[in-house]
């Protein structure tokens, strides 16, 4: 298993249940094939450029280990819920 880390920014417009629903999600997701080891939500913070219409976002960042087949379904998960703005996963 290798280490990762995958920083998400969610659309700071999401109420605080849904919030912490997608975190316990995608948290839920990488347990299956792998273990997270943090979990930090960094909060709303300014974006350096808009994106799609908002100048914040809110920011969590995971440390897991996983193995590599899981990545893709993870950033499959990221593309398909709406309230991901942008996320980036990298290997440590």
């Amino acid at each position: 298993m290798n280490k990762y880390e995958s920083v998400v920014i969610i659309n700071p417009n999401v109420e605080e249940t849904k919030l912490k629903e997608l975190i316990e999600r995608f948290q839920t997701l990488i347990n299956t094939d792998g273990k997270v080891e943090q979990v930090n939500e960094l909060g709303k913070k300014k974006l350096a450029y808009e994106i799609k219409k908002n100048k914040e976002g809110y920011y969590v960042v995971y440390d897991f280990e996983a193995k590599p087949s899981l990545i893709a379904e993870l950033e499959r998960n990221y593309r398909i819920t709406d309230e991901v703005m942008k996320f980036i996963v990298v290997k440590k």
